[in-house]
Formats: C-alpha cells, structure tokens, sequence
C-alpha cells in the first residue's frame, strides 16, 4: 500500500507517530494498522454516541499493545447503544462494528462508524425530547 503525505502532515503506523517535513510517499510492505491525520479524532469532537464509539476504536487503534482498557469503554459503550437503539440500520452497523472490533479490525471499524455518523444526525435532528443517543 502506498501512503502520499503532505509537508508536515502525520501518519499513525501501529502506535507511532510520523510527522513529514516534506512532500513524501510511504509504501507499507507489511501489514499495520495506521491512520492518516484527517481520520484522527480529537477528544473534544467526541460529542455524540457514536463519535464517542469512534474515539474508542481509534485508541484500539493507535495504541494496539495497550488496548484493554479502551477495549472494555467499548463493550460498555456498545452495548449501551444497543440498549436504547431502535433504528434497524443503525442496530446492523453495531453489530458489524462489533464483530470487526472483535477481530481487531479497526479500520474497517472506524469506516463503518464514519458511514453511520449521517444516520445518527438524522436520528438526533428528529429527536422531539431528550434522545438516550446524546452524549452523555
């Protein structure tokens, strides 16, 4: 897999950080877990259920010799959404999200979570009283 980074753009490859001081292509000959700068999420913008459940999966990510903990405010997390969650599309995107997390597939975690976040601004701009899917 071939990586084009930007001056000064980072890349997270298996729990490090690279910071690029120029215009660079990375090939990956291997297989990491890595994330590009643009999919990282910041603590702060984890406001809704959902990107909440997305901050978890990128610590998996992003520190995979340390993921006990973030493992378990996932489980937790999961299930509380399974809990209140009444929508259908939203209840088959958990559980795919499950087995991926399952099987450390945490890529593919984060996309799927990222094609829900349009669905829970539906869910959340519909809701008439205080929704059960509002960031706690």
């Amino acid at each position: 897999m071939k990586i084009s980074l930007r001056a000064g753009e980072r890349v997270y490859i298996n729990g490090a950080v690279l910071r690029v001081d120029r215009k660079v292509s990375l090939e990956l000959v291997n297989d990491v877990m890595f994330l590009l700068e643009g999919q990282v999420m910041q603590a702060s913008d984890a406001t809704t259920a959902m990107r909440q459940l997305y901050f978890m999966v990128q610590l998996m990510l992003m520190n995979p010799t340390d993921v006990g903990a973030a493992a378990s405010l996932f489980a937790q997390h999961h299930a509380a959404l399974l809990a209140v969650c009444e929508n259908h599309e939203m209840l088959d995107g958990l559980a795919a999200i499950d087995e991926m997390v399952g099987g450390t597939r945490y890529f593919e975690a984060l996309k799927r979570i990222r094609a829900l976040f349009p669905l829970e601004q539906a869910i959340l701009a519909g809701a008439t009283t205080e929704s059960p899917f509002e960031a706690a």
